[in-house]
């Protein structure tokens, strides 16, 4: 039976829900999938580093108390040492799992970077390495023999990257827009409810939808990194954050939200990439008072969805969560199951 070992490059929500899935359904899922997974490396800023080459024993690290580190465990220290952890861990895949620094992308590019330089494959939902590196890694990943994969980096479990790659192959797509931030489409409904922006804005935090600063959504600049990675992996845009006219939300009033229901419209935060007259790549983020008819004007609450123009179908739209540690940590292992699948294909090929 063939087996991945796992090394974990933070241990938050997201990552922890993949070990829990790990530790209570391991049995099915090496039914199921034909490969055995095992963590065996774990480094995280509150609990240290943790190396064990046979095998991490995850009920142990799922029950420690608030405040526990790894100091004292055979294989852990108290302080993180990310860059030693990537580069000397006996994981065959790394899963980033750090947070996403929409300036520069780091820690997380260099994290992948050292990765992908040691042989090993890559799997993240961060979107920092994906918008602003996205070139350069998946260059190391083919130099070095191993894969980069991002399923959750723009619709968190929702496979919108592998379905226009696999679903819609043999197709041309010309454009693509979305809902792409849960926070903002939860505000906005709010608001055509009556709500001004701040209490639906506190109400989102409240839910859990939205973080204790919501400027990345309410901006718009989380959309605008999803964008990046839209136009550059379906579009071959060969976009950065700069090519992306961003607007954001907070200049939507409650008269607007009012007048766009009067002329049977709804107002949504898109974000979307076409391809323009010249053969180039046009794209932007912006709240738009769409039709009623439009298939992205009925999708609420916290809820993404994504729109793509083709040539022989027409308007194809998926919809799913774009946000919740289950969610995306299935995305995660979907990109585990497609490693898988293509190191696997170049071994026999």
């Amino acid at each position: 039976m063939n087996r991945h070992d796992i090394a974990l490059i933070g241990f938050g929500g997201v990552a922890r829900a993949l070990a829990e899935t790990i530790r209570d359904r391991g049995a099915d899922l090496t039914r199921e999938l034909g490969f055995e997974l095992r963590v065996v490396a774990i480094t995280d800023l509150r609990l240290g580093s943790l190396m064990v080459a046979d095998g991490i024993d995850l009920g142990a690290v799922l029950d420690m108390e608030p405040g526990d580190t790894f100091a004292g465990w055979h294989g852990g220290t108290a302080a993180p040492q990310n860059d030693y952890v990537i580069r000397n861990t006996t994981a065959d895949i790394v899963v980033e799992a750090t947070f996403t620094n929409p300036v520069d992308g780091e820690p997380a590019v260099s994290h992948v970077r050292a990765a992908l330089e040691s042989g090993k494959s890559v799997t993240t939902t961060n979107k920092g390495p994906v918008a602003l590196a996205g070139a350069e890694l998946n260059r190391i990943a083919e130099e070095n023999g191993v894969r980069f994969e991002y399923e959750g980096s723009v619709v968190s479990g929702t496979p919108v990257l592998r379905f226009a790659e696999k679903t819609l192959a043999g197709l041309r797509i010309n454009a693509v827009r979305g809902i792409l931030n849960g926070t903002s489409n939860y505000v906005l409904g709010q608001m055509e409810l009556g709500m001004t922006l701040e209490d639906a804005v506190a109400e989102a935090q409240g839910l859990g939808y939205a973080e204790a600063d919501p400027t990345a959504d309410i901006e718009g600049s989380d959309v605008q990194l999803k964008v990046v990675i839209l136009a550059n992996e379906l579009l071959g845009a060969g976009m950065t954050t700069t090519d992306v006219q961003r607007r954001g939300i907070a200049g939507v009033t409650a008269a607007d939200i009012v007048e766009a229901a009067a002329r049977g419209r709804r107002w949504k935060l898109i974000g979307s990439a076409f391809r323009n007259a010249s053969g180039g790549v046009t794209a932007a983020v912006e709240p738009v008072a769409l039709p009623l008819s439009d298939p992205l004007a009925g999708i609420n609450g916290p809820t993404n969805a994504v729109s793509f123009e083709t040539d022989m179908l027409g308007t194809v739209t998926v919809s799913g969560p774009g946000a919740g540690r289950v969610e995306t940590a299935f995305a995660l292992l979907s990109d585990i199951v497609a490693i898988d699948a293509q190191l696997g294909a170049a071994v026999t090929a």
